[in-house]
């Protein structure tokens, strides 16, 4: 990353109140970036956002993704150069719970989101935060790449898919042509201080460690590519740079996830955090019925260590480490803006792994 670049760039996050929302948020703060966030309120309470006092270093905008006239305004105001879009409905199980919720903020959302961008006379670049569930997932446990199909069994894996089809579209049909620079990126699951997520793994953990509660895992054996948040977000911010700098060539599908050593099941991160923390605690199976969720999910990160040269910097076990600390800080009563951004500043240094 230029750190310079950001100084002074004109720059929206959609979503800046959720938790990846907010540790991006933080981190152009210290790059001096121009920013302004348009979201709804902290999804939970406690948050990230109002744990970190996010809101003191931006400007913040408390508007809802299907008001399109709210947003244009907003755009017009604030006249972004940099437009990264995170809101959205984040979670499998609420999107069984409220598909038709989820349905309008990930789809018609990223939809309104770009036609905003299509009448913007100052945007250059737009990053689409989407998901790695968004492919379409035969349980093969192969590494899946850019070019795999879209897809999805549940409504929050189908709306990012349809968010992607939504995006390619629009670069295609309007974008590309107004010089405007697009792309999607698809991560991981992101762990770290300050997500307080119900039916989350790590939140879920580390409510049950700090209150002495028991641990339940719904899929023990579940296989993802867990990551510290700020190893995509530096893969966002790298790609943002690219994207000005070179336009569409750059434009298109990205994915950003761990290598092999990130590849993890539930229990054996389970059992790392409990360990971390200097628990004797344990978890135990839930028995309960649960909705489908995908077994095994694994992303091939080549097309972004080739042509970006971007390197997870933040291991597994150093990132388990450090999200422990954070929560246990939090339970202590410390600023937790400046834990944060030490945090930050400290995996900015560190290096590749």
């Amino acid at each position: 990353m230029n750190l310079n670049f950001w100084r002074g760039k004109r720059v929206l996050i959609t979503g800046h109140t959720g938790f990846k929302g907010s540790w991006l948020s933080l981190w152009l703060q210290t790059l001096s970036a121009e920013l302004t966030g348009y979201a709804l309120e902290p999804p939970t309470s406690p948050s990230l956002f109002e744990a970190a006092r996010v809101e003191e270093g931006m400007f913040s905008v408390m508007g809802d993704l299907a008001d399109l006239n709210d947003l244009q305004m907003t755009m017009a105001e604030r006249r972004p150069e940099i437009v990264i879009h995170m809101a959205a409905q984040s979670l499998v199980r609420s999107s069984y719970k409220n598909p038709l919720e989820t349905y309008r903020t990930n789809v018609m959302g990223t939809a309104h989101l770009l036609e905003a961008v299509r009448r913007s006379n100052t945007v250059r670049v737009v990053i689409v935060v989407t998901s790695d569930k968004c492919y379409q997932n035969n349980e093969s446990g192969l590494f899946y790449t850019e070019a795999d199909a879209m897809g999805g069994f549940d409504p929050y894996s189908s709306s990012k898919g349809c968010a992607e089809l939504i995006t390619a579209a629009y670069r295609e049909s309007y974008l590309n042509h107004q010089e405007i620079a697009v792309a999607t990126v698809r991560a991981g699951n992101v762990i770290g201080g300050g997500d307080w997520a119900k039916d989350r793994l790590v939140p879920d953990i580390m409510q049950g460690l700090l209150n002495d509660m028991p641990i339940h895992l719904r899929f023990p054996e579940a296989v993802r590519p867990w990551q510290h948040v700020q190893n995509p977000l530096e893969g966002y911010l790298l790609l943002s740079e690219r994207l000005w700098d070179m336009g569409c060539l750059y434009s298109g599908a990205w994915n950003f996830g761990p290598s092999e050593e990130g590849v993890r099941s539930v229990a054996w991160v389970a059992d790392k955090l409990i360990q971390a923390f200097g628990s004797k605690s344990h978890w135990e199976t839930d028995q309960a019925e649960h909705p489908h969720e995908a077994r095994v999910l694994k992303l091939d990160s080549s097309k972004a260590r080739t042509q970006l040269g971007w390197i997870p910097k933040v291991s597994l076990e150093c990132a388990l480490i450090s999200l422990v600390d954070w929560y246990k800080a939090f339970k202590a009563g410390e600023d937790m803006q400046q834990v944060t951004l030490q945090e930050i500043l400290k995996n900015q240094e560190r290096v590749p792994v």
